[in-house]
């Protein structure tokens, strides 16, 4: 440690890998980063190759490393973040991936998790796992997997197939692989699975039943912050002392470390999480129950979170696959050229609508529209779904928690658009703050692992990094907020009930 002078963070999101270094003072010094393939085989289903992934780790990580002109000895240790509740199956002996690995947008299981809730409701599992029954999840795909191929089945009885989410796909590369590579995950990542008990902290059999999940492919669930091993590849000898789910790296990284403080990460998705301290709170308005993050032997810290599964991507899908703008920022740009959205309202319920509605039969849909309708408007319409969404998130947890939010911190590529963050703030009606480093994915993953290693003394400590680069404060009339909201209710409302489960894909 006498040497140390950087954290390697990288962070394995939904489109992209990057790895960042940095300094004791929390700041960043360099990056890297490389996008992977998406692949869409069919409606709903969404995956990446978990090899490509891993390949681009092997990349990033020495680029970010040089671009600091850092040798390996200044590295004090490795934190990951990673997308959650994408899954792989891969052989032990060879580390060759079974398929494609499942991303946490893929809707492909929604057949099975109606025959799941068929007895006992979509609440089924809630108690154990704190979550509902919902494609969104890890378990019911390992569960897709293994119901079409009885071989794969007897090989995943035997450990000879393993699941991973991609935190433990890139340890057990990173460590090894087929040559003895740590089979790991964190207790953030296992909390997503539905395979594991919320209040013991491991996997459950009574889940791992119901679900048809043998024990044996499964990795073993560590905290959050602690040394794992160390790397035999990218960067040999160095610690892996963090790994941490992407939302929860974040609340870390915005050092959400008492009860009541909450973060937004405005990416691919949008994930507000709410510090919950050591009670486990169970939501009645559509939230997740979930671990925030568990230091060492400490007890763990909870959160409750809302999950929206469309915000950037809809950005993406104007400019993808419309054609509309040709650069994301470009959204922001055709949205001033209007003062409203003309009576448009855009609710993108691409994969089903996640919180606080659960409705995995919804599909997106654009009302209001007139002649007088231009790209504007729907530029506009685009970004206030993505504050809506964020209002109804909030109210929910509002309630849940018995607390009126009083500000948000927010981070991601999302809030450079300072319209969209404008208007975050006049719907939640509370101020909004980003703060000078935006990615505390990555942040957060390098404070967890400092932490383990001692790179950082303290927890608490870690505030004194925090400093505020913008800040926006409401302005919207509360008579338009009203009206607006309870338009954008009527427009969620005509989404449901759209698509018929008649037969499984898959079949």
């Amino acid at each position: 440690m006498a040497n140390s002078t950087y954290v390697v963070a990288i962070d394995q999101g939904t489109t992209s890998t990057r790895c960042i270094l940095f300094d004791h003072a929390g700041r960043l010094v360099s990056v890297a980063q490389r996008e992977h393939r998406q692949f869409f085989p069919r409606p709903g289903w969404v995956e990446h190759d978990a090899t490509e992934i891993w390949r681009n780790v092997e990349r990033v990580v020495p680029q970010a490393v040089n671009q600091a002109r850092a040798s390996t000895d200044q590295i004090a240790a490795i934190g990951i973040a990673n997308q959650r509740e994408t899954s792989v199956l891969w052989e032990r002996r060879t580390g060759r991936p079974i398929s494609n690995a499942i991303t946490w947008q893929d809707t492909r299981t929604a057949g099975l998790v109606e025959q799941l809730s068929a007895d006992g409701g979509s609440d089924r599992f809630r108690d154990r796992c704190g979550l509902p029954l919902m494609t969104y999840f890890s378990g019911p795909r390992i569960r897709w997997m293994l119901d079409r191929d009885p071989v794969l089945r007897e090989q995943a009885e035997a450990g000879e197939v393993l699941f991973g989410t991609m935190e433990t796909w890139l340890i057990w590369n990173m460590t090894g692989g087929p040559e003895g590579g740590l089979h790991v995950t964190d207790v953030t990542n296992a909390s997503r699975t539905m395979l594991m008990d919320i209040h013991g902290l491991d996997w459950d059999q009574e889940l791992l039943d119901a679900f048809g999940v043998p024990r044996a492919m499964l990795p073993e669930i560590r905290s959050n912050v602690e040394v794992f091993t160390s790397t035999t590849s990218v960067l040999p000898g160095v610690p892996i002392g963090a790994a941490l789910g992407d939302q929860q790296a974040a609340l870390f990284g915005q050092t959400c470390f008492s009860p009541g403080e909450a973060k937004c990460t405005y990416g691919t998705g949008a994930f507000l999480l709410l510090n919950t301290g050591p009670d486990l709170v169970n939501s009645s308005h559509g939230l997740l129950t979930t671990v925030g993050y568990k230091v060492g032997d400490r007890d763990p810290i909870y959160a409750l979170e809302g999950s929206i599964a469309v915000t950037g991507s809809l950005v993406q899908w104007l400019r993808d696959r419309l054609g509309l703008i040709s650069s994301a920022p470009e959204i922001e740009t055709l949205a001033l050229e209007v003062e409203d959205n003309g009576g448009c309202y855009i609710v993108p319920a691409f994969s089903g609508l996640f919180a606080p509605h659960w409705r995995s039969e919804a599909r997106g849909l654009i009302i209001g529209l007139t002649s007088y309708i231009t790209k504007g408007h729907l530029a506009r319409a685009i970004l206030e779904a993505t504050a809506w969404q964020t209002r109804e998130v909030v109210d929910a947890m509002n309630a849940d928690s018995g607390l009126a939010l009083k500000g948000l911190k927010v981070d991601g590529g999302m809030t450079s658009d300072h319209l969209l963050m404008q208007t975050v703030a006049d719907v939640l009606d509370v101020p909004v703050e980003r703060p000078m480093v935006s990615e505390t994915v990555s942040l957060g993953a390098a404070y967890a692992a400092g932490l383990a290693v001692g790179f950082w003394p303290e927890l608490r400590g870690l505030r004194r990094h925090w400093h505020r680069a913008a800040r926006w404060l409401p302005e919207m009339e509360p008579v338009r907020r009203e009206r607006e909201y309870g338009n954008w209710q009527r427009a969620v409302e005509r989404t449901y009930d759209w698509l018929q489960h008649e037969d499984d894909p898959g079949t």
